[in-house]
């Protein structure tokens, strides 16, 4: 990153922030949250980055939405963020700003030391896949919190609020994060088949076994291979909505991409459909287990 300063300012009033589907009336006690899919990206960020969209994309959880949105369909509340990470990660603690991507950084921040920051993934990320610098010089950390205030605040506001109206309802909720991860990752654990899925619990603190375990067995049922906290244990949104003492828990689920696109041009691959009704069946089979899971 150079020297140069990027002095510019967003048109919050232009961005469609998130999506939410059926949130009115919920089902089941669920909801899902798809913190990474968005590909919406602000013209005036686009002018200021030294990657095109297509590059800038390969952060994206692509089509997470569109795969469980037939589960949402069915009374399940789906928040769904529109702004791609690459602009602001919802998906990181807002505190996670590196200091030396600011020109005019406060001295108090003190927050290099963090080990995502250190490597560029902060709540505003400075590289993407493989390491290519995002920006040609350095941000205004007004601008910086401008993007929390108008994208990230909005988010989790308004998933709090799903959260916690389901909790009513049925006295517990569970909150499922749907991610997608790399196909290079899922092939290089050296073993005999590619891992399709990775249930992230936190190691088992995020929600109770049965509801993780059920999930498991459900999928592979369905002839998948499915790892728990391998390669990924949960993130933000995992660990921060997490709270047992409320009845409130969280499982992340991470699908491998390969399964359902080509990751080079991003296009959906022939099975997509298949892969898509074999999640969301599984999100309802699910959905029906829990609603006998505390009578």
């Amino acid at each position: 990153m150079t020297d140069k300063n990027l002095d510019f300012r967003i048109n919050y009033k232009k961005l469609r922030i998130f999506d939410e589907y059926n949130t009115k009336d919920p089902a089941f006690p669920i909801v899902l949250s798809s913190p990474h899919s968005g590909n919406l990206f602000p013209q005036e960020f686009l002018d200021n980055s030294l990657l095109t969209a297509e590059e800038l994309r390969t952060s994206e959880d692509c089509y997470m939405t569109e795969i469980v949105r037939k589960a949402s369909d069915a009374g399940i509340p789906l928040l769904s963020m529109n702004i791609p990470r690459t602009f602001i990660d919802v998906n990181r603690d807002k505190i996670e700003l590196d200091e030396n991507m600011f020109f005019d950084a406060p001295q108090t921040l003190g927050n290099t030391g963090s080990r995502r920051c250190r490597v560029g993934l902060g709540v505003l990320h400075r590289i993407v896949y493989p390491n290519k610098n995002i920006y040609g010089g350095k941000l205004s950390y007004t601008e910086a919190m401008e993007r929390i205030k108008n994208v990230y605040d909005p988010y989790h506001k308004r998933l709090k609020q799903l959260v916690d109206k389901c909790a009513r309802k049925f006295g517990f909720c569970l909150l499922i994060d749907c991610h997608s991860m790399p196909s290079l990752i899922c092939n290089i654990m050296n073993d005999e088949k590619a891992l399709d899925f990775c249930l992230c619990t936190l190691f088992d603190e995020s929600c109770p076994t049965d509801m993780s375990e059920f999930l498991s067995r459900t999928l592979e049922a369905r002839d998948y291979r499915v790892e728990f906290n391998r390669p990924y244990a949960g993130a933000y949104i995992a660990f921060n909505y997490c709270q047992p003492r409320k009845n409130i828990y969280t499982l992340q689920i991470e699908v491998n991409r390969s399964l359902y696109m080509d990751e080079k041009n991003y296009n959906k691959s022939p099975h997509f459909q298949n892969i898509s009704n074999d999640i969301c069946n599984s999100i309802l089979a699910l959905g029906n287990f829990l609603l006998d899971f505390k009578k």
